[in-house]
């Protein structure tokens, strides 16, 4: 942690004030609790006035944050929260006080992200494809799947399953995906950001078929609104807009390509002479997604009849129970609030010394026990020997694979 002498006052100010809007807290509220008047609370904020160290530690417990996160180097990001914020505050309702903590997170998350990179030197790679311009008169449908078909071959994944999703996404585009806790009924959003690049929320609440869905719905977002920040809901009323359109359908062929779903489901016909719910069941077992998104792609590809997913609903399948019954091996689990790759940065920041215990559970969101699990299991690795025996082998985070071995 930075000394109090070191700390720029603007920036300290800059941070409070973002903390105490997260929190919803007015200036005089803030002012009340310091025990100073307005005027002097709007020049902290300012940067016009310096804190003592108690100050410090009196605005961050008002204001729910823990001091480093305050006093951490580097400027904050100013326009992350205006944005979205702006967005969330159209959509008035009695969700928006968990809506706004979400958008709070993300930036935390984000910002934590950044000082991982800046101490081990790891910047993320963006490799972003071009803008798309959603022009009318324009087949939103068939363009989204053209640009899924494009992006596939681009990041060479074929026509395959793609299960570790959200770290592809990570290391071969450079998403930033985290997951939080927003309202039920929204399942994500984005922003983007120059320097920080594309940061996505996702709902944790949700299912993992149904999050893989909403995080390439936030990237369908970013390939034709890179600029616009968005919240998404689970449904909308009325006609969807064409971005919107775009990024559902984007999504659904990402996951499920045409060709490969063809092939599939025409080898089933073509050897059973039918197509049934168990058939169903495995299909979107192995693309690892919901029944309901195979059921409805398959009627959107012509395969089986329109209204399918809606007589099956009707009938009381329970795809979970399905699911069971065929045995269907799990897939991993992925339910940590960010990257596998910023939980390796923190173990390596920890592992050099950089951070005590308590920053490395501050930063993976946990408490010192579990954090000191979590780094066992990074650094550990097993091998079989020869003659099939078990071996556990501790590996050393900063040790160079480049410099010659001895």
């Amino acid at each position: 942690m930075q000394s109090l002498e070191e700390i720029d006052p603007r920036t300290l100010g800059l941070r409070i004030m973002q903390a105490r809007k997260a929190r919803g807290k007015t200036q005089e509220e803030v002012a009340s609790h310091l025990g100073l008047s307005r005027p002097t609370y709007i020049a902290i904020e300012k940067g016009d006035r310096e804190l003592q160290p108690e100050e410090i530690r009196i605005i961050a417990n008002f204001l729910g944050r823990r001091v480093h996160e305050l006093v951490r180097p580097g400027e904050p990001v100013m326009d992350f929260q205006t944005h979205l914020r702006a967005v969330a505050e159209k959509m008035k309702g009695k969700d928006e006080p968990e809506l706004l903590a979400g958008i709070d997170e993300l930036q935390r998350l984000a910002e934590d992200y950044r000082d991982l990179e800046d101490r081990t030197k790891s910047p993320l790679r963006f490799n972003y494809p071009p803008e798309v311009n959603l022009a009318s008169r324009i087949d939103v449908a068939q363009l989204a799947e053209s640009i899924a078909i494009q992006e596939r071959n681009r990041l060479g994944l074929g026509d395959q399953p793609v299960i570790h999703l959200r770290k592809i996404l990570e290391w071969d585009v450079g998403l930033r995906i985290f997951y939080g806790e927003l309202p039920s009924s929204i399942a994500g959003m984005f922003a983007y950001l120059s320097d920080l690049g594309c940061c996505v929320l996702i709902n944790r609440k949700h299912p993992a078929t149904r999050r893989r869905i909403s995080m390439l719905h936030e990237y369908g977002h970013f390939i034709v609104d890179r600029y616009k920040p968005q919240i998404d809901h689970l449904s909308y009323d009325g006609r969807k807009p064409a971005n919107e359109r775009f990024a559902e359908c984007f999504a659904l062929s990402f996951l499920m390509p045409s060709s490969s779903i063809q092939h599939r489901f025409n080898s089933i016909v073509t050897t059973t002479g039918d197509f049934q719910v168990s058939d169903l069941c495995r299909l979107s077992h192995f693309y690892f997604v919901s029944v309901e998104a195979m059921c409805l792609r398959l009627e959107q590809l012509g395969l089986t009849p329109r209204g399918t997913w809606q007589s099956l609903k009707e009938s009381g399948l329970t795809p979970q129970t399905a699911v069971s019954l065929l045995e269907l091996p799990a897939h991993p689990p992925d339910d940590l609030p960010y990257p596998e790759r910023y939980l390796y940065l923190a173990v390596q920041v920890f592992e050099e010394g950089e951070i005590s215990q308590g920053q490395l559970a501050r930063y993976l969101r946990c408490d010192p026990v579990a954090a000191r699990e979590m780094v066992a299991q990074c650094l550990t690795n097993q091998h079989i020997e020869d003659d099939g025996e078990r071996h556990n082998l501790q590996f050393e985070f900063h040790r160079s694979l480049l410099a010659e071995t001895r």
